[in-house]
């Protein structure tokens, strides 16, 4: 049963299909990992040992009977402590809504449990998802999975570690600036970023709505598939006959290698290669629009954090580490007209990009410019903190400028990924099933 721990959601889904796993047996496993794992504490607020026991019995009558949802039906997985899960404490990883229980699911997580996922419980994360290291000194900080000292990424910081530490089959976070990607990378696991509006926010707590959005953090681009289509209630694309050979990827060198450190520059060049190996050309460009959208984050993310969360933290602003709450403060002073013209020029921006791009089957970059930091240094030093939470999604952040979806990958370096992003979820994950047997 060990095994379990460490298979992917889809080798999961296949040994319930084909009766070599019993999904009661297989939620009990995860159960007394979490019970046993010492770093669980740090990783999961909440875990819903009677939900995912009921769960996994009607999953296991259901495989029973010949009657299962699909390939993921029984397969336990974790879920970040924003999405709503009815009566248990849904809190976002702030002390400012400590005690909140939602009445019904996150519309994502009942899609999901229509398709016979099992609920393990509610991941750890950054305080209201407003942070992109995973350090949260108010409730917890996960580990992670290459350097215990170092941090995880965030927001989605639990979901990742869950996963890595086999914990979970996969986890789902959310992603407004990076955070699916970024813990994703330095965790060397495969995250997926959908295109806002894709998947439901119903009854996801919000940071930026327009920029917010929902994916999962799991070990293949195939568990990435069906998880979505899981959450939207649909079909998973088909991955079959996917290649590189022939694929046009370009690489993009606007602001994206600003910063870089060695190590990632190293493994985002040899990943180019295997992937040139496999068949693909590949391009570098510049597209001096991202530079432009990049130095208007300040005026787009800040002020809509602040409008959604400035009453409650300035009700009680001594419950929040002071890095993340003057984050948020830095959108109070940001004019109404400042803000809209900067939404109507990003728009503008976003036209400008897709022109730039439109030849390429997708646009790669190094998932994020550095290898994550030592936790104890980013708590004892708040100019640390902030410039090493910027740098932690100054890549992915041109996804959600651009209005992309974004797929990053392990590249085999520790705690380096490569980013894929494009238009269509569908075809960055055919590509992206390709990349993967390339950079094994």
């Amino acid at each position: 049963m060990s095994d379990w721990l460490m298979m992917s959601a889809a080798a999961l889904g296949r040994g319930i299909g084909d009766g070599s796993i019993d999904p009661r047996d297989l939620t009990e496993a995860f159960l007394d990992a979490i019970d046993r794992h010492p770093h669980s504490p740090r990783i999961y607020a909440r875990v819903t040992e009677e939900r995912a026991r009921a769960e996994a019995a009607a999953a296991a009558e259901r495989a029973r009977l010949g009657v299962r949802r699909g390939l993921l039906d029984g397969v336990p997985i974790s879920w970040k402590d924003l999405f709503d899960s009815a009566g248990t404490e849904t809190a976002s990883g702030s002390a400012l809504l400590a005690g909140r229980v939602p009445e019904q699911d996150a519309r994502v997580l009942a899609q999901a449990t229509h398709a016979g996922l099992v609920c393990l419980g509610k991941t750890h994360m950054t305080e209201l998802a407003f942070s992109g290291l995973g350090a949260n000194p108010i409730t917890a900080s996960p580990p992670n999975v290459n350097d215990e000292e170092r941090v995880s990424g965030g927001s989605s910081s639990g979901a990742a570690t869950s996963v890595a530490f086999g914990l979970a089959a996969a986890g789902i976070g959310s992603d407004t600036g990076g955070s699916v990607r970024t813990p994703s990378a330095w965790n060397d696991l495969v995250g997926l970023k959908t295109v806002a509006g894709r998947l439901s926010l119903d009854g996801v707590v919000p940071l930026c709505p327009r920029f917010d959005t929902v994916g999962p953090l799991c070990r293949t681009v195939e568990d990435a598939a069906l998880l979505l289509a899981a959450m939207e209630g649909g079909q998973a694309p088909s991955l079959d006959g996917a290649t590189l050979d022939g694929a046009r990827l370009a690489v993009l060198e606007t602001s994206a290698f600003d910063n870089i450190r060695a190590p990632v520059d190293k493994g985002f060049d040899e990943a180019v290669a295997r992937l040139e190996d496999a068949g693909a050309v590949i391009n570098r460009i510049r597209v001096p629009e991202v530079e432009e959208a990049m130095s208007m984050a300040g005026i787009l993310f800040a002020p809509e954090a602040y409008a959604t969360w400035g009453e409650a933290i300035e009700a009680e602003p001594d419950k929040m580490f002071p890095p993340v709450r003057e984050r948020f403060r830095g959108g109070k002073a940001v004019a109404a007209h400042v803000y809209i013209a900067g939404w109507q020029k990003l728009e503008r921006l976003r036209a400008a990009y897709r022109d730039a791009t439109a030849a390429y089957d997708a646009v790669i970059i190094p998932t994020v410019p550095i290898t994550p930091p030592k936790l104890a240094e980013v708590l004892a030093d708040e100019a640390h903190f902030a410039a090493e939470n910027l740098l932690a999604l100054q890549n992915t952040r041109i996804g959600n400028l651009m209005g992309l979806a974004g797929l990053t990958l392990p590249t085999g370096v520790r705690s380096v990924g490569i980013l894929f992003q494009g238009l269509s979820e569908e075809r960055l994950l055919r590509l992206g099933v390709a990349a993967e047997r390339a950079l094994k």
